[in-house]
């Protein structure tokens, strides 16, 4: 039976490493980026590597609303049944709400919020007819604990959270299980540059194992959430 799965950002850090662990396992990857050539890229080499699983995409800026309704048709065309759905895409911009741009807590919710929010109700409907589904949102540690120079990054991941919680509540009746990831520091582009050693920080495979296996268990039960931290704790 094919699987399919949804996931924004799939090129990159997290959203790549998801994509990867799945394909191995036999899913069907649906997912955007903003450059046409990575997503390119991708298929080329997932496509080559696990040979049973194709890889359809479509380049978007998930912070444009536009955007992302036209790769929630994208997906809606293929006509398939999506089983799982990781809103995955987020950035950081680091800084102190007092000091930020004005303009920095739009750029943050538009990207790791609305997105989310938005890719979300636009799937949801399906699931609940069928009644079943997995979705997973890629918070952060960020989520629960306040810290100095995360300013806005904190308020999107907070309300993030908060509104997977709100999904847990609401879609349990309609057998869909909903599952907030919330990771520490995690080696991906973000922490380029970074004077710190590799090892500091956590793999994004571990977290796209930890994903996976959350998936994997019996769907009379719902893990509904992953808080992972690096062994010697936040960075």
């Amino acid at each position: 039976m094919q699987k399919y799965i949804v996931v924004t950002g799939g090129t990159k850090g997290i959203g790549r490493a998801i994509v990867d662990r799945f394909a191995a396992e036999g899913f069907h990857i649906i997912t955007c980026a903003r450059s046409e050539n990575d997503l390119k890229k991708l298929k080329l080499e997932l496509e080559e590597k696990y040979t049973f699983s194709k890889v359809f995409y479509q380049a978007t800026d998930v912070s444009e609303e536009g955007e992302m309704k036209r790769f929630i048709a994208f997906i809606k065309s293929l006509k398939v049944k999506v089983d799982v759905l990781v809103n995955n895409a987020g950035f950081f911009i680091p800084g102190m709400i007092h000091q930020e741009s004005e303009t920095v807590l739009r750029e943050m919710i538009n990207t790791n919020l609305y997105s989310a929010y938005d890719l979300t109700k636009g799937l949801v409907t399906d699931m609940i007819k069928r009644r079943e589904g997995h979705i997973f949102t890629i918070c952060s540690t960020a989520s629960v604990t306040a810290y100095t120079n995360g300013g806005s990054y904190c308020i999107a991941k907070h309300a993030l959270y908060g509104m997977t919680r709100v999904l847990r509540e609401e879609l349990k009746e309609h057998n869909i299980r909903v599952t907030a990831v919330l990771p520490g520091a995690t080696f991906t582009a973000s922490w380029e540059g970074v004077d710190l050693p590799k090892d500091r920080f956590m793999k994004p495979e571990d977290v796209a194992s930890a994903v996976f296996n959350a998936h994997c268990i019996s769907k009379q039960t719902v893990i509904e959430e992953l808080l992972l931290r690096p062994q010697l704790g936040d960075i």
